[in-house]
């Protein structure tokens, strides 16, 4: 063999070289260089194993070595890297195939998946005592279903013996494990419930390729969406790090119908945490700038909650679509785009913006200053920005009208007309202040955009009835058009009704016009909509995502643990939940650990730290549930000498060292190992909960379940591992044995 060679990654090896040490992906990066540019290098020991004839390996370092695929000239899959004694003393345990129903290319090491349900058999009772009675050998998982149904599903075929021993869950889990990872969701939805009709239609169709499949065309199996590798340029140094584009962008094949389907109005994809729904997302923006016409600017929004995550869906955008795709989108946070709007309109002002804490201290001070006792801030800030702005009211007589659904305290017309005196007098304050409310400037910014569409929508009227001579007072009329073509929205549960209402007549009703994805388990803060009664209407047009590509069977778990028994809506006066919420990875479970004072938690805070840090580019957050428990955690990790830095309202400041922030700051980010400080008593949930237990009921329940939200989402920011820890008493949300 002589010249270069081409080198790609199966997924499957990436999650598997990530539990190595980091020396040893440290040599990996180094051999895909070597192996690249000449495989036949003598300290590469490139050779074929012995009775194969596509499977080689290859020397990484003196005890590891990769195994490589080889699927046609010089074109090599990376399967695996193992310990040179598990390559050369047991040469049969290697099982590679293209599946015959899904196409792809699929790895498998018997040798562990043997191990992951091989229970070792129980010890000889005593000679003195009798024998105990015999034990019912339990039921196999899978022996409602025959071997043609696993088959016909896709479930890999050297595995069928083993899928046929397995009791218990446990035995399930490490088996799917080291399986592909398509027969590991199949066997999940199984076990979950999911029936045979239902796992062909949803798992296996989707990645069921439409050609015949010829099982040894590996060629043809490489290029396939079911087979998961790296494009052959691909550098692996972003592999090793964990931080590689091309999964954080990629597509899984049952998810792909969800991006393609042509929609006959607002549709909905929902889904828990690492279920993919950014990434889905993503692809339908893509998609729907593909079937563009040439023309508009940017006739795509691509809208979120807050700055930091519109800018990760900017660079994520650009890694999947290019600049081009980038080039055709409005990517921008909810509050800037609204920002935009009231701005153009109204320039010059000299407004200030407050965010919502500010806004309390404002409502504090007002009833201070009027010695108002009936009404404390919290329920007026609510009942101002959830039903007087989220409603887009600007009158008594309207506010005497509208439904307050889910505010809990029932108020009567006389109490009604009190909170809107007070709510003048708060406006007045602020115009006097020229302070300015977010929630003020959406309400505003939905105001406009509705009177623009209604302007729109009678100008079309009217030319259609005249044709297009149509004389108009305002000639400017006869250029509008709405805003965009298509509007996307990630995170949609934390959206106010406001900024639906904005979005809504920023867009054409009709096919394809409104996406939306979000979690109502990810709510955190205190926006509750029904898009129905918006005008979205999503019935029959919604979907939901099961299966978490982030976060361990482990971690998950727990998290889930961490909801309770609580309900959640949907956005449209309906329940969610996260039935069949599962994942194929696998990892150590959480860790509970208690201190008798914060500044004894922060030690063993510091303690784990360093015990995990592997390297420059170690990916480890830390969350707190206040804020000057920030610069506690920074300065016990820098007296500790760990290089650490807060995230700010943009997001981490500083890449390669230990993130720290508020629970609310990691919204949308993902760390390889994720730390819960100070979950004690009082602070998760906060004390002034309690305040409203027997006075309002339904606010009490609300305050809780967001606090929930907020302990899930920090939870599962996780991807390998999770540590909760407290002084004093643990939090009530944290399971009793901790």
């Amino acid at each position: 063999m002589r010249g270069e060679a081409t080198l790609r990654l199966l997924y499957q090896a990436e999650k598997e070289i990530q539990k190595l040490p980091r020396t040893i992906k440290g040599a990996i990066y180094e051999f895909q260089h070597k192996f690249r540019k000449n495989p036949d290098s003598p300290g590469l020991q490139f050779k074929r194993l012995q009775g194969d004839s596509r499977l080689f390996s290859a020397r990484v370092t003196a005890d590891y070595r990769a195994l490589l695929l080889h699927v046609t000239d010089r074109d090599y899959v990376l399967v695996a890297v193992r310990h040179r004694k598990d390559v050369y003393e047991a040469l049969d345990r290697y099982r590679y195939q293209i599946n015959d129903v899904t196409g792809a290319i699929e790895f498998i090491d018997l040798v562990p998946a043997e191990r992951s349900i091989t229970t070792p058999p129980a010890p000889p009772p005593e000679p003195i005592r009798p024998p105990a009675p015999a034990r019912a050998e339990p039921e196999p998982l899978f022996a409602a279903f025959t071997d043609e149904q696993l088959l016909d599903l896709g479930v890999a075929v050297p595995l069928l013996p083993l899928i046929r021993k397995i009791t218990t869950e446990d035995e399930l889990l490490g088996l799917v494990e080291y399986a592909p990872e398509h027969t590991g969701e199949v066997l999940l939805a199984l076990y979950g419930g999911r029936t045979y009709e239902d796992v062909l239609e949803e798992i296996t169709r989707p990645v069921t390729p439409d050609e015949e499949i010829d099982t040894e065309d590996y060629s043809a199996a490489l290029s396939r969406p079911s087979t998961r590798v790296t494009t052959e340029d691909t550098d692996l140094q972003a592999v090793v790090d964990g931080e590689f584009a091309e999964w954080r962008v990629f597509l899984h094949p049952t998810q792909r119908k969800l991006v393609d389907r042509n929609y006959s109005g607002p549709a909905r994809v929902s889904g828990g945490p690492g279920t993919g729904k950014t990434i889905v997302a993503l692809h339908r923006v893509k998609h729907l700038v593909d079937r563009l016409p040439p023309g508009d600017d940017k006739p795509v929004l691509l809208t979120t909650f807050n700055k930091n995550l519109a800018a990760d869906l900017r660079k994520r955008l650009l890694e999947l679509g290019g600049s081009e795709v980038a080039a055709r989108v409005d990517i921008v946070n909810i509050d800037r785009l609204a920002t935009q709007i009231v701005t153009k309109v109204e320039p010059g002002g000299k407004r200030r913006w407050i965010d919502d804490n500010k806004a309390l201290q404002e409502w504090r001070d007002l009833l201070a200053e009027l010695n108002e006792t009936t009404w404390d801030a919290e329920f007026l800030h609510a009942e101002w920005t959830q039903v007087i702005l989220g409603h887009a009211i600007n009158s008594r007589a309207d506010y005497f009208r509208v439904r307050r659904a889910g505010r809990g305290r029932t108020i009567g017309r006389a109490q009604r007309a009190e909170i809107w005196k007070l709510v003048e007098r708060f406006v007045m304050r602020l115009d006097e202040k020229n302070l300015w409310t977010y929630r003020q400037v959406a309400e505003r910014a939905a105001r406009l955009e509705i009177a623009r569409a209604a302007k729109l929508r009678a100008y079309e009227q009217a030319k259609a009835e005249h044709g297009v001579n149509v004389h108009v007072e305002d000639d400017s009329v006869a250029l509008l058009r709405h805003r965009y073509r298509h509007v996307v929205v990630d995170e949609a549960q934390d959206l106010s009704a406001a900024h639906w209402k904005m979005l809504r007549a920023m867009v054409p009703v009709g096919r394809n016009d409104l996406f939306i994805v979000g979690d109502s388990h990810q709510r955190i803060y205190d926006n509750y909509v029904s898009l129905g009664s918006l005008g979205i209407n999503i019935r029959g047009r919604s979907s939901k995502l099961t299966l978490s590509y982030r976060t361990t069977h482990e971690i998950l778990g727990s998290a889930l643990a961490l909801l309770g028994e609580e309900s959640w809506d949907d956005l449209d006066d309906g329940k969610e939940d996260l039935n069949g919420y599962r994942s194929v990875l696998r990892g150590p479970r959480p860790i509970f650990r208690g201190a008798r004072s914060w500044e004894e938690e922060q030690d063993l805070i510091a303690e784990h730290v360093s015990n995990r840090i592997d390297g420059p580019s170690s990916s480890i957050g830390i969350c707190v549930p206040e804020r000057g428990m920030v610069a506690d955690i920074e300065n016990r990790l820098g007296r500790a000498g760990i290089p650490a830095a807060a995230i700010g309202p943009d997001g981490p400041r500083v890449d390669d060292v230990v993130h720290v922030g508020t629970m609310h700051r990691f919204k949308g980010l993902e760390y390889q190992h994720m730390i819960i400080a100070g979950a004690a008593a009082g602070l998760v949930p906060q004390a002034y909960i309690r305040q409203y237990d027997g006075t309002d009921p339904v606010r009490y329940h609300r305050e809780l379940q967001r606090a929930r939200s907020l302990l899930f989402v920090a939870a599962t920011r996780a991807r390998d591992s999770l540590l909760v820890s407290w002084h004093g008493t643990p939090s009530p949300f944290l399971p009793a044995s901790s």
